[in-house]
């Protein structure tokens, strides 16, 4: 079975979360956020209906693997009270009906995106981890709706979607056999799980307007339909949608989908910045708008309603953008096969911080020994006066930039400078 790890491999017992207390990217938090301002400002229950609505849920329950004695007895008010939020985010690359527009009619569904969302208990960090399709992981046996059991094996992530779905032929075990896989590989419980189609996605942003980026290249794949000139720009659905999905082409990168992976985090960045921006939030009018676009597109599991979703936001309302984190697992070619990835023993400390609910990115700090203080010597001289020098011009400094896909960024952070 192939190695999680491009380090020494180590026998790893699978681990399982909590049972889902039955939601992209941060399109959850901007809902939620949204729906505090549209229900306290209109006070319109049906609208709040009409939302809870338009989301496709399924009961993943019964199929993902509990961990007992980690059931909780939630707030009727917030749910997720006092804990530690994990939301799994997955883009659906269905290409049938309003789809196959998009993406070419093909049969079956795949999830080419994947991410963990994960919100601290304290409601003062948001981190979003981007999980490569590409990673050899360890798939675990999985049970369908109709019955069916797929026997563990081991292959790319993106499989175990289509593994449900090809299995049990619904997204309720295409979801539940991907939440397993998550946790069985990561021993990061996840609560909730959210699953964003194509049409969806280009509403979303049209609803707020576009999304302004910097383009640093002129960018051109006739694969996903995209071009776009260098400068700043505002994308609309369509050319948002063409940029998250283009791998291949000129000014695109590698072709790797680790390369998609940071113009993706880019994007959602660039959309969170908006949302938090502009009126979106204040304007009765916009925000209905946009939560009727964001939760057309969504399924999720029974218990991510608008008002679980609003309670989250709640409070979340006064969380500084440098503290919403984007990064990608750390992974390096697989050695079984250099056009896969596995991850490596860094991406373990980041698992487990996220189970621990401590920032992703931290590595303990070896403790140095103390140095004793020093005594004042009487006999020596004293030191001469201090003169200060003529001040010199400063020099501006480059923009520090982060690599998307592979640093770690946040919302304040620049990743390309046009």
């Amino acid at each position: 079975m192939t190695s999680r790890h491009a380090a020494v491999p180590r026998p790893r017992a699978a681990r399982h979360a909590r049972t889902l207390r039955g939601h992209g990217v941060l399109r959850t938090i901007a809902l939620g956020v949204a729906a505090v301002v549209v229900f306290g400002a209109s006070g319109v229950a049906a609208v709040a209906a009409r939302l809870n609505g338009n989301m496709d849920k399924v009961d993943v329950s019964a199929l993902v693997n509990p961990v007992p004695g980690s059931e909780t007895v939630p707030d009727p008010d917030d749910p997720n009270a006092g804990q530690a939020v994990n939301i799994l985010i997955l883009g659906s690359d269905q290409r049938d009906g309003v789809n196959a527009e998009i993406g070419g009619d093909v049969a079956g569904m795949r999830s080419d995106t994947a991410m963990v969302l994960h919100i601290s208990a304290d409601r003062s960090r948001v981190e979003l981890v981007s999980i490569p399709r590409d990673s050899l992981v360890d798939i675990p046996s999985c049970t369908m709706t109709n019955g069916k059991t797929t026997r563990a094996t081991s292959g790319m992530f993106n499989s175990a979607f289509a593994t449900g779905w090809d299995n049990g032929g619904d997204m309720t075990s295409a979801a539940a056999c991907t939440i397993n896989t998550v946790q069985a590989n990561t021993g990061v419980p996840i609560n909730h799980f959210v699953v964003v189609d194509f049409a969806g996605f280009q509403q979303m942003v049209n609803s707020i307007g576009g999304v302004p980026m910097c383009i640093p290249n002129d960018m051109e794949s006739k694969l996903a339909g995209l071009s776009l000139k260098a400068g700043f720009q505002t994308l609309d659905g369509g050319t948002a949608l063409a940029y998250a999905r283009a791998r291949k082409g000129e000014g695109i990168g590698d072709g790797s989908d680790t390369n998609r992976i940071g113009n993706q985090q880019k994007l959602i960045a660039a959309m969170v910045r908006e949302v938090l921006s502009r009126d979106v939030l204040t304007n009765p009018q916009k925000l209905i708008s946009f939560l009727s676009a964001a939760t057309g597109s969504l399924t999720t599991d029974n218990d991510m309603t608008i008002g679980n979703m609003t309670g989250l936001a709640y409070n979340l309302r006064n969380i500084n953008s440098g503290s919403i984190t984007f990064m990608t697992i750390p992974f390096a070619p697989a050695k079984s096969d250099p056009n896969r990835v596995e991850w490596t023993s860094a991406a373990d400390v980041v698992w487990e911080n996220i189970k621990n609910d401590v920032p992703a990115l931290v590595t303990p700090e070896p403790t140095a020994p103390a140095t004793p203080a020093a005594t004042p010597d009487a006999t020596a001289p004293a030191a001469p006066p201090v003169t200060t020098a003529p001040e010199t011009p400063v020099t501006p400094t480059p923009v520090e930039t982060k690599k998307a896909g592979q640093e770690a960024f946040s919302v304040d952070d620049t990743t390309d400078v046009c």
